[in-house]
This record gives C-alpha cells, structure tokens and sequence, in this order.
C-alpha cells in the first residue's frame, strides 16, 4: 500500500522542553543534569565482545551520557519469535522512489501486540513527523523512504515501566533500566537484525518502543551485514522522545561528534578530531589554516548566535572547540548548526541520489524511445534541482531542467551510429560550502542512443 509522503511537524522547541514535567503517566526531572558520565568512554576504543557502545538521554533537558552495555537482552527478557503471519510484515510509512536512489530509513515496533499493530504505524509515523520538522530533514524529506516493519509481541508495553521490576515478554526486549539507568532504553540488536531484514535496504533504523515513559538510546557503534548505520531508540507514545531519533542521527548519518562535555574529562590533549563540528583550533587559527567550517566563521546560525570556536565540546570542556553555542548535538530540543545542517545534507547524499533514472540504462534508446529521470522535491525557499542533458557531452540548454527527453528530440542522423545521452542533476543550495561534501550533492546517468 501506498502511504505518500508525510508532511513536516512543527519541531519541539527547547521551551516546550523545559515547560514539560509529565509526559503520559511518567514525570520528567527538569533539572540539570550533573555532567558527568555513569561510564565515561574516552577516544574511540572498540567495546569489548558483546557489548555496546551507546548514548542515552536522562530528561528531555539533559545532556546526554554514554554507557557501555550488553548486546543481548538478559535471559529473563528473551523471547522466541510470535507465530503470527503478521509477524514481519512490511508496511511503507513513506515511499519516494526506489531504495537504490533514497534513504531507507526502517522503522520496528517493540511490545505492540498483534491487535495494536495499527498503533504502532501511528506511532511511526509520528516519529517521523517529529523527525521531519527538524531542518534539514524539512526540506530533503523526499529523498526518504520510511518503513514499518511489524514485530509481534506476546505482551503490550515494555520490561521496566512503569517500575524496574515490571518484566514483560516482547519481540525485542526492550527495557528501560539497562544498565541499572532507568532512562536507557535497550533492545536484542541481534532480534532487531532480524526483522530489519525483512524490509528493503535499511541505512538507518528506528526501534519504536509501546511505552510514553521517557526514554531511548543511540546504538552508533554497531556492525551489521545488513549494513545499516545505526540505531535509535524511542518511546512511541512519548512526544518528546522524537528529538533523540534526531540527535542519533547526528551521529550515524552527519558524522557529528557531542557537543557536550563531562566536568572531569578536563582538558583535551589528542589529534585532530575526525568530525566536521569539532576541532582543536581556535577561530582564528581555523581561517588562518583554512580548516574544518573556516568558510562559516561570523555568519549566524538557525541554533542562534553566529558561527565561530566556543570551548568544550567532544566531552572535553577545554582545549576542544565547537561551532556554534548551542545546537541539537549540544542539547535537544535546538536545530542543527550552519555547521551540522552541511553535515546532514552530505550524508543524506551519501545513501540518496539527486538524479534518479526512471528509464533503464541496459539497453540502446532509438528514435521513439525517451529518457526519464526524477529529482527530489524540496520544500521551502530551497532553490529546485534542475536535470542537464548532454549529447556526446555537449550541453543541450533548450532541454534543462526537462524531466524526459525523446530520442527523436535530438536531431540525430539516421546513420546507425550510437551516440551518448546523459543527464546530471546537481543540488545547488548554498547550505554545503565544503567541495569535497558538494561533489555528493551530483550524479549523473547515460544511455547509448540512435537516430
């Protein structure tokens, strides 16, 4: 079935956050988190056989932490599959186009039974909602797909809500209290595997927990054959859990490092960070070098204030530099930088195509065929993608920006020869400076064609 594409939602302010102190039948602490990490992970050493890596969200106002966990749920959480012939069943939340030209994003429920599957689309789709009103996931959402895979639970809700000792048997495990943190809310990566792979190709995944107790989790060190970037974890019937999903992917699609830091990680003394958003260089020695985001020194930034090297960031509160005061990455509830938002627009780009071919490129086109491409639709003030099409390399300009060519629109003689036709698409919105990123933002697809 058809679903079409989901509109943006107005995102969750920080104000709304700090505003909030019941959700559901939970309350949310407000107060500030303590800064430091229930088990601090300095650099990037591998966890060790059976475990994960993972950041977790205390209250909707905190800073996030980072624990080490087990892979596996406990034993008193397991759960063989449900026989259910809905078990594993796939539904389309949002289809644009094929997953070899979008971003699939697969979507598994955690302790919906089989009568509140409908329930858990719902919750779905509102995730994605929350995660689509948040820039620059507003404006490229057409370069998505999102699934819904059905995982049948044998009870409804999940182990550890409302209180630790509640246990529930579900198709995950999922459980808040992971690791003696009641906010952490882990999964059986392994059963999520499994599911997940009943769905087109997956580049990231969304672990809807059946629960409005606040919490999640982001798995972004995890190494699966399906092939997927990582995981994320949120309450389903929690209206500000969406707001991780949107952090997690800071990491797993943007490749952007925490903004935070712990009091006692104390000063920074190692290389160069790999991350676009975090460096070892002051503002000026960021122009004096031409390194990281010189290119947005002193220009303003959706998360407020300007662009520029603000102490503290990668856990290190001194001698480690971010750009901008306060973005998602920092603290939810915030939009990405000028900095995070070029990130994400990249790494949208690293799964999804400006250019998708409609017509197959196996065979020779001849006078009666034609050539169909398609490009994303963006919204807002983005400027439109345009496809180029070019004949044995030379640019015909009376056919930009035509979605479909015909082979006879091309002039050609009708001698036999075979000739190239190709259309390239490029986005060119000014939000990626970066030339390395902006060669992401171009493809191109040719045809062997005849008169």
């Amino acid at each position: 079935m058809h679903i079409g594409r989901v509109g943006a939602a107005a995102g969750v302010t920080l104000a709304a956050l700090l505003a909030a102190t019941a959700i559901g039948t939970t309350t949310v602490a407000a107060a500030p988190d303590s800064g430091v990490a229930a088990t601090p992970v300095r650099g990037s050493a591998a966890d060790g056989p059976g475990t994960r890596h993972v950041e977790y969200f205390s209250s909707p106002t905190a800073h996030p932490r980072h624990v080490e966990i087990p892979a596996a749920a406990p034993a008193r959480l397991a759960a063989a599959r449900t026989e259910s012939a809905r078990d594993g069943e796939v539904t389309p939340v949002v289809e644009n186009g094929p997953s070899a030209d979008k971003l699939d994003i697969v979507v598994v429920g955690d302790g919906y039974t089989e009568a509140q599957l409908a329930r858990f689309r719902v919750d779905a789709k509102e995730k994605w909602q929350d995660i689509t009103g948040v820039e620059p996931y507003t404006t490229y959402q057409d370069l998505f797909n999102v699934w819904a895979v059905d995982a049948v639970s044998a009870e409804s809700g999940v182990s550890g809500d409302p209180s630790r000792d509640v246990v529930r048997d579900t198709a995950l495990g999922s459980s808040f209290w992971c690791g003696d943190i009641e906010r952490l809310l882990c999964v059986d990566t392994d059963k999520v595997d499994s599911y997940v792979a009943e769905a087109p190709e997956a580049d990231l995944v969304l672990v809807v927990a059946n629960t409005a107790k606040y919490g999640g989790a982001g798995y972004n060190d995890v190494s699966s054959e399906l092939g997927y970037d990582g995981i994320a974890t949120v309450a389903g019937g929690n209206e500000l859990s969406g707001q991780i999903a949107v952090h997690e992917t800071g990491h797993s699609l943007g490749r952007l490092a925490d903004e935070y830091t712990y009091a006692d990680y104390g000063r920074y003394t190692g290389s160069e960070p790999g991350a676009a958003n975090s460096t070892t260089y002051t503002a000026g020695q960021l122009a004096d070098r031409q390194a990281k985001w010189y290119r947005w020194l002193g220009e303003p930034t959706p998360d407020g204030g300007t662009i520029g090297a603000y102490e503290g960031s990668g856990y290190y509160p001194q001698s480690l530099y971010r750009p901008s005061e306060n973005s998602i990455m920092r603290t939810l509830g915030r939009e990405f930088s000028t900095v995070g938002r070029e990130a994400m627009i990249a790494g949208f780009y690293r799964h999804a195509k400006p250019l998708a071919g409609v017509t197959g490129t196996q065979r020779t086109l001849t006078r009666d065929d034609r050539a169909t491409v398609a490009v994303p639709r963006l919204t807002g003030d983005a400027r439109p993608i345009a496809p180029r099409w070019y004949l044995d390399g030379k640019e015909i300009g009376a056919l930009r920006g035509e979605p479909s060519v015909f082979v006879r629109q091309l002039g050609l003689d009708r001698d036999g020869r075979t000739h190239r036709l190709t259309a390239t698409a490029l986005d060119p919105t000014a939000a990626v400076r970066d030339p390395a990123l902006r060669a992401l933002l171009k493809t191109s697809r040719t045809w062997a064609v005849r008169g």
